[in-house]
């Protein structure tokens, strides 16, 4: 008998929790699942006269190896992670298109000279770059969702790429944004007591904590190896 047919149902639960990688909630609600259906084996096997021991080696044995086990999970909690992970990009996304020259109306450099033209071009690919994003997003929502409702490789490997496409933007667009904050303040001085730009800037900081915090979970969740489909 093999050794993992002989553990019982906390010590299976162990080993899920060690094996699988993704977001806290999501996998917390998985090994949740496969606790109520071990115990529900288990007290099938204990009305049927077997002591408790022995129910949880069948229930175990029965309910699959963590090998078996493990794929499928696995796939749930990057199709969840790469939910998770567009959703925050696609919120960010449009609340810095859509609000980001707030912080500028009313500057006293505002109506000054002209910046640089490369000053320029740089603030129109940072918005070329975050509509690129947020399209992304959009397609990542629908994989991801789609991923996690049908058993299909085609589907797994598109939301995966464009999972590493989105975290990729969103290091570019990390990047671009630093750069043009930087060139802003080295141009205008009162950038950095000018309150909009302060709160601004601390929002934006947590908006990237959250967007960094996700991509980690989504990275992890894809770093597991998947057998070939």
């Amino acid at each position: 008998m093999r050794v993992d047919q002989r553990a019982g149902v906390e010590g299976r639960l162990r080993e899920l929790s060690g094996r699988l990688h993704g977001p806290t909630r999501l996998k917390a609600d998985l090994l949740t699942e496969a606790r109520h259906a071990l115990e529900d084996a288990v007290e099938a096997y204990r009305e049927g006269g077997l002591p408790r021991a022995e129910a949880e080696r069948r229930a175990v044995a029965e309910f699959g190896s963590a090998a078996q086990l493990v794929p499928g999970y696995q796939a749930e909690l990057a199709a969840g992670a790469l939910r998770g992970l567009a959703l925050r990009t696609l919120a960010v996304a449009v609340v810095l298109m859509s609000a980001g020259d707030l912080t500028w109306r009313g500057s006293s450099w505002s109506a000054g000279p002209r910046p640089p033209s490369g000053y320029l071009l740089l603030s129109a690919a940072l918005n070329g770059i975050w509509a690129v994003v947020a399209g992304l997003a959009l397609l990542g929502l629908l994989l991801g969702a789609l991923a996690a409702r049908r058993d299909s490789p085609r589907l797994v490997r598109s939301a995966r790429a464009v999972g590493f496409g989105l975290t990729g933007g969103l290091l570019v667009g990390a990047l671009a944004g630093g750069a043009l904050f930087g060139w802003s303040v080295h141009l205008w001085d009162a950038a950095l007591t000018w309150p909009p730009m302060i709160v601004g800037a601390v929002l934006v900081s947590a908006a990237w904590f959250a967007l960094a915090r996700a991509a980690r979970w989504w990275l992890l969740s894809n770093s597991v190896p998947r057998p070939a489909g």
